[in-house]
């Protein structure tokens, strides 16, 4: 359900990213990956660009070609760098590109984005979610942050409820919505990458071990990209809207825990 299709996946230098493209490739799609980095292994197409600044996407959506079928948002930062450059990347970049790119996916196409578990917050902070996400175009994202007094220790679940909330609203925002584009996130548990490190140092150990205890194991990147792909293809296709915890049960258990069933 891939075959031949054109995928733009971002974050391919390493861990869900690399892994996402290896599989379309195996899948038959023909993948322009984008990371900040050179990746480690041949990519088909590949196109060096920093996400974390209009300018930079604006030079990255300017080098793509006129059509694309899906567009995988995976690149991503753990927080370790702050909340001004987590946002930036995580969730600002990301909207500026796939608002960017929108009039570029065929209709009917698709758009992913990888949220996380560390976004469940969102609920509970929607207010400050609603606001953030209301904000319109690449704001100052050092004022931003100031402005809604998120902690640099907060930065990478505070992206991943804004990317949440507005993966629920891009769904039927008009310029998605009028093509038949869906839009939809995964969101993963605690996965074998290579930050996940720096996860265990912005979480700190007891919330990512508890997680990894929850489940048994922590996820690969192996069990995060078929499902990535499966929102892009054509199976898909009837899916809008959604958010997809890809965690071993591990929202399950959360859900059970919080509502005492």
């Amino acid at each position: 359900m891939l075959f031949g299709k054109t995928i733009l996946i971002t974050g391919v230098a390493s861990g869900i990213g690399a892994r996402t493209e290896e599989l379309a490739g195996q899948l038959g799609a023909d993948v322009i990956g984008v990371d900040v980095r050179e990746p480690a292994a041949a990519v088909g197409n590949f196109v060096k660009a920093d996400i974390s600044s209009k300018a930079g996407v604006d030079d990255l959506v300017a080098r793509l070609p006129q059509r694309i079928d899906a567009l995988c948002n995976v690149a991503g930062l753990s927080g370790s760098t702050g909340a001004a450059a987590t946002l930036a990347v995580n969730f600002f970049g990301l909207r500026a590109l796939s608002e960017a790119v929108a009039p570029k996916i065929r209709e009917g196409g698709a758009v992913v984005n990888v949220a996380s578990i560390a976004g469940y917050g969102w609920r509970a902070n929607l207010n400050r979610a609603a606001s953030m996400v209301g904000i319109v175009g690449f704001p100052d994202v050092a004022e931003v942050v100031r402005d809604h007094a998120v902690r640099n220790e907060e930065g990478y679940p505070v992206s991943k409820e804004l990317l949440l909330l507005w993966t629920f609203r891009a769904a039927h925002q008009d310029l998605f919505k009028r093509r038949g584009i869906r839009v939809n996130a995964v969101s993963p548990g605690p996965v074998e990458t290579p930050i996940l490190k720096q996860f265990r140092s912005v979480l700190g150990d007891a919330r990512v071990d508890s997680d990894i205890a929850r489940v048994g194991r922590a996820g690969t990147a192996g069990d995060i990209a078929p499902v990535v792909l499966f929102l892009c293809s054509d199976g898909a296709r009837w899916i809008n809207g959604a958010n997809v915890p890809v965690d071993g049960g591990l929202e399950a258990s959360i859900n059970a825990e919080m509502f005492g069933f």
